[in-house]
């Protein structure tokens, strides 16, 4: 192998940043999602492919931005581009009306159109094609999340022979949820083409397992610890659990910098009195707003003598707003936040502060760092990476978190966060109440438990163990291109 023209081979069903029309140009505007907030680190400056949908509708002449923003990231990025009617059948149809709310539970909101099936797998043979024009014989092909669970079986079919993986961000559902899938065996045989598949949490592997046994012909299954081997047929397959994180040491540094220490003062002067809990989540079903909003609500209730003394902040980045259901989500959530705001406003006290757009890092950092409580409530959720730049951002050591059960990221922060159901509105009420009335010992106990947790297993610890399960390598493997130090 040659470590110095080995790529490291990333496919995503969106490049690493967001496209917005000015006049007749397209502006580059960096991504905000998990994703794109695990992995730019990790792949900057060191030459390798980050394969994607440019989030534009046909095929745009916008090979000037991918340049730029190759050149200010060190890897090429490279486009896959989708019609309209590939957005709406293969992205908003089989990935976001069937894949995403079944694997979170959320069966109801499945939209099994059967025409879906067949776009998603011509939109990941596309998406194969463009992998086999950028792959070379040594290069790892890393595919990640739920729009491309076929990738593999669909690069096979162009006779590429290449080292892959794959890694869901998303949960992976019981069995007696997955069962309900349509296309749950055409799924499960696609991803077998993958020589490892990784997951969030030991239960997404175990629940993964568990539908191969069902659903999967003569399959067998040796080792036990982080990796499991499958077997089928002649194939072998990896399977293993990696929780992603985050870049501790960038969110603890950017947190302590002068320009989020002077935006956190502005937001002290905004709300000058009380403790803040802040709620940071995307638009989306899954998140469990509604419920957190009740939560809070039912605190002013049982405790009128914390009115003045707190003050919800609730941060709501927009998505999938062209879907109907999330549209409908906005609608309710504001109306709460109307109702709660209109039975308990006094004079110089608004009890939610209520935002609905995207933020600067600076801006986000400085709320992560101002917010004695961070509320992070969702309904399931692959790992949650919200709770862990809380973490990193907390530089006086004196925040609270209370967090989801069913995040993923409760396996690894339950020894320094308060857990909850996000169902019980009474449990959270009462769990934000505790919060409030921690001592400021016991508050910085938890937290430095919370950033131990999250500095020792940081996002260069995540890809090192998923690259050493996959390859016996690790990110050292795909070495820097002379621009910046190694980590």
């Amino acid at each position: 192998m040659n470590r110095d023209t080995r790529k490291l081979i990333i496919a995503s069903n969106r490049l690493p940043f967001v496209l917005e029309r000015k006049g007749d140009s397209w502006n580059l505007v960096p991504g905000s999602g998990g994703l794109v907030t695990a992995l730019a680190p990790v792949l900057r400056d060191r030459g390798g492919v980050w394969i994607g949908w440019p989030g534009i509708s046909g095929t745009a002449d916008i090979s000037d931005q991918l340049e730029f923003a190759s050149n200010s990231a060190g890897y090429a990025m490279k486009p896959v581009y989708l019609e309209e009617k590939d957005v709406r059948q293969y992205y908003i149809g089989l990935s976001n009306e069937v894949l995403w709310p079944l694997f979170h539970d959320l069966q109801s909101y499945c939209n099994f159109d059967p025409s879906y099936w067949q776009s998603y797998i011509d939109i990941n043979a596309r998406f194969a094609k463009v992998i086999k024009e950028n792959v070379g014989t040594e290069d790892f092909v890393w595919v990640h999340d739920y729009h491309l669970m076929c990738t593999a079986s669909e690069l096979k079919r162009t006779g590429i022979s290449v080292n892959t993986g794959f890694f869901l961000h998303i949960p992976f559902p019981s069995l007696d949820i997955y069962a309900k899938l349509p296309w749950r065996r055409e799924i499960l045989n696609a991803m077998l083409h993958y020589d490892i598949i990784g997951f969030q949490t030991l239960r997404d592997r175990r629940n993964f397992a568990q539908c191969l046994r069902t659903f999967v012909d003569d399959i067998s299954f040796e080792g036990k610890g982080q990796v499991l081997t499958a077997s089928t047929g002649e194939r072998t397959i990896r399977i293993g659990y990696f929780p992603i994180s985050i870049d501790y040491g960038e969110f603890s540094q950017l947190a302590g910098s002068r320009e989020v220490a002077d935006a956190a003062w502005y937001i002290h002067e905004d709300i000058p009195v009380g403790k803040i809990v802040l709620g940071v989540d995307r638009l989306d079903y899954t998140k469990g707003i509604p419920y957190r909003l009740r939560a809070f609500e039912k605190l002013l209730e049982k405790h009128p003598e914390l009115h003045r003394k707190i003050t919800l902040v609730q941060i709501v980045v927009p998505s999938r707003r062209d879907i109907p259901v999330y549209e409908d989500l906005k609608i309710e959530i504001e109306r709460i936040v109307g109702e709660i705001n209109g039975r308990f406003t006094r004079s110089g006290w608004v009890p939610i502060h209520y935002i609905f757009r995207s933020l600067s890092r600076p801006e986000l950092l400085a709320y992560y760092r101002t917010a004695e409580i961070a509320l992070i409530t969702p309904l399931k959720d692959g790992m949650n990476l919200v709770a862990k730049e809380f973490c990193a951002s907390n530089t006086e050591q004196s925040g609270v978190l209370i967090l989801s059960e069913f995040a993923g990221a409760a396996s690894q922060l339950r020894k320094g966060a308060i857990l909850v159901n996000p169902y019980n509105i009474e449990e959270v009420s009462d769990a934000i109440y505790a919060a409030w009335s921690l001592d400021i010992r016991e508050r910085r106990d938890r937290m430095k438990k919370l950033q131990g947790s999250v500095a020792r297993n940081d996002i260069f610890w995540w890809v090192n163990s998923f690259l050493n399960a996959s390859i016996s390598g690790n990110l050292d493997d795909f070495p820097l291109m002379g621009y910046l130090e190694p980590h």
